[in-house]
C-alpha cells in the first residue's frame, strides 16, 4: 500500500445486484486485509431483497483503529460489477476528488468517463468474459478483486487468492475454487 494510503481509512463502495456474490467479494477483500494486519468493517446494504435487484456494499480498510460505522457516503474507490447500472445509479455519487471508478465494462475507459458524464479516474476490465472464459459462468465478482487489488494497492494479489481460496475451501470443488483465482489474476493483468 502506498505512503498516502497508509495513513488514512480508505472506504470503497460496491455496486452490484443480487446474487452476483457483491457480498461475497466484500468478505474476501476484507479478509485478505485482516491477513495483511490491516483494520476492516466490510458490510452489505440490501434494498428490496431478491435475485437481481441493485444492492452496495461497503469496506473500511486502515492501518489504524475503525471507528465509523455508518455506510460509506464518500468513497476512495467504487466498484462495479453489473455495468447495466451505469446510468440507472449515479455511480460517482460523492467519489473523492482522488478517487477512482473501477468497473466491469467492455469498454475503454474514456468511454465510460464519457457515458459517466464525470472527470474522474476510471479503470475497466471486461471481467463478465473473463469469468465466462475462466469459470464458465458470468459471475464477475471475483474477477473485480484483481482489478481492485491493481488499481488500489490495498492488498497484495496473493493475499487476495490466498484469502479467496480460504473463503471457498469446503463450500466448491478445487475446481472452482482454482478458476476463480486465475479470474482474479487474469482482471488484475488486464485491468486499464
Amino acid at each position: 500500500m502506498n505512503q498516502q494510503v497508509a495513513t488514512r481509512t480508505v472506504e470503497i463502495r460496491w455496486h452490484g445486484r443480487g446474487g452476483q456474490g457483491v457480498v461475497t467479494a466484500n468478505e474476501i477483500l476484507a479478509g485478505a486485509a485482516l491477513k495483511e494486519g490491516k483494520y476492516i468493517k466490510a458490510f452489505p446494504e440490501f434494498g428490496p431483497e431478491r435475485m437481481g435487484a441493485p444492492i452496495r456494499a461497503f469496506a473500511r480498510i486502515s492501518e489504524k483503529p475503525i471507528t465509523v460505522h455508518s455506510q460509506v457516503y464518500y468513497p476512495d474507490f467504487v466498484i462495479v460489477v453489473d455495468s447495466t447500472l451505469i446510468g440507472q445509479i449515479d455511480i460517482v455519487e460523492g467519489l473523492k476528488p482522488t478517487g477512482a471508478v473501477i468497473a466491469n465494462y467492455a469498454d475503454s475507459p474514456e468511454k465510460l468517463k464519457e457515458v459517466l458524464h464525470a472527470n474522474v479516474s476510471v479503470h475497466t476490465v471486461n471481467a463478465t468474459k473473463i469469468a465466462m472464459e475462466e469459470i464458465g459462468r458470468p459471475l464477475a465478482n471475483t474477477a473485480m478483486l484483481g482489478a481492485l487489488a491493481k488499481v488500489s494497492g490495498l492488498v497484495r494479489l496473493e493475499t487476495m487468492t490466498s484469502e479467496l481460496a480460504s473463503k471457498f475451501a469446503g463450500k466448491f470443488p478445487k475446481e472452482v475454487t482454482a478458476k476463480n483465482v486465475k479470474a482474479v489474476e487474469r482482471a488484475y493483468a488486464e485491468v486499464l
